[in-house]
C-alpha cells in the first residue's frame, strides 16, 4: 500500500497538470461558438447571375488544353459563367465559357472572389498565395490565396487558385478552438492525431491514477466509518441467528 500511495502521489504530481488542461481546452471548444470556429458567419452564399449561359462550343474548349479533358463543369464565377476543366493528367484548369479562353485566378481575381463571398465591410488588409501547409490551410487543396479583412475577428477567406472556389474562413474563434484542439490531443505539430504515442501513454497513465485512487480509497476507510452504514444489516443478520425460523 505504502507503494501505491508513493506511485499515485508522484503521478498526480506530473499528470494533474495534463488533466487541468484537458478540462481547460475541453471547455474553450465547448464554449467557443460552432458557427464562429466553422467560419460561416463571415462567407455569404454564392450569388447567382441574372443571365443564363451561352457555352462555347466543345471543340472551342478543348482547342487550347493540349490534353483530353477528362470533367467538365460549368459553373457561375462572379460576374461569369466559366467551365470547370480537368484534363487526363489532373490539371484542372478554368475558362471562360462565352469564349472558350482560358485564366487565372490571379491576386486580384482573388481578392474580388474572396470579398464577393465576404459578409463583412471591412476593408482587404493582405493577398497572400499559400503553397505550402499551415494551420489554416492543412485541409484545404492547395496553393490557396488567402485574403485577410481588417475586421475585429481578423478573418481570412481562402480561394483556391485552380477552382476560384472560396474553401472556407478562418477567424481569431477558429484560431482559439485550434489551439484548444491542439492542446487537448496533445499533438503539437499536426494537430490532427488523437491516438499518438504521447496521448495513449498520458492516457493509460491517467487511467493507472485512477484506480490507485480507488484503491487508497477503500483502503483509508476504516469499519467505524462505515459503521452507520452496516449496522442494519449486522442487526438483521443477528436476528437470523436467534431466530432461524
Amino acid at each position: 500500500m505504502f507503494l501505491i500511495r508513493t506511485l499515485h502521489k508522484w503521478f498526480g504530481l506530473v499528470l494533474g497538470l495534463q488533466l487541468l488542461i484537458w478540462a481547460l481546452s475541453g471547455a474553450v471548444m465547448a464554449l467557443v461558438d460552432h458557427q464562429k470556429v466553422a467560419g460561416e458567419h463571415a462567407v455569404l452564399p454564392v450569388a447567382q447571375l441574372t443571365y443564363g449561359p451561352s457555352p462555347a462550343p466543345l471543340a472551342v474548349v478543348q482547342a487550347p488544353l493540349g490534353a483530353p479533358l477528362v470533367k467538365l463543369e460549368l459553373k457561375p464565377l462572379f460576374d461569369r459563367w466559366a467551365y470547370q476543366v480537368t484534363t487526363a493528367d489532373g490539371a484542372v484548369r478554368l475558362l471562360d465559357a462565352d469564349t472558350g479562353r482560358p485564366f487565372a485566378v490571379d491576386a486580384a481575381l482573388a481578392r474580388t472572389l474572396a470579398t464577393a463571398r465576404y459578409a463583412g465591410a471591412a476593408p482587404v488588409e493582405s493577398v497572400k498565395l499559400v503553397e505550402g501547409s499551415t494551420y489554416e490551410t492543412r485541409k484545404m487543396a492547395r496553393p490557396v490565396w488567402r485574403v485577410a479583412y481588417a475586421d475585429g475577428e481578423h478573418t481570412a477567406l481562402f480561394v483556391s487558385r485552380a477552382t476560384g472556389e472560396v474553401l472556407g474562413a478562418k477567424t481569431d474563434a477558429s484560431r482559439l478552438w485550434d489551439i484548444a484542439w491542439m492542446f487537448h490531443i496533445m499533438d503539437y505539430t499536426a494537430r490532427e492525431s488523437f491516438n499518438h504515442p504521447l496521448i495513449v501513454t498520458v492516457a493509460c497513465g491517467v487511467a493507472w491514477l485512477a484506480l490507485s485512487g480507488l484503491i487508497l480509497l477503500f483502503g483509508s476507510f476504516r469499519r467505524a466509518d462505515v459503521a452507520w452504514l452496516i449496522a442494519p444489516f449486522e442487526r438483521r443478520a443477528a436476528r437470523r441467528v436467534q431466530d432461524p425460523r
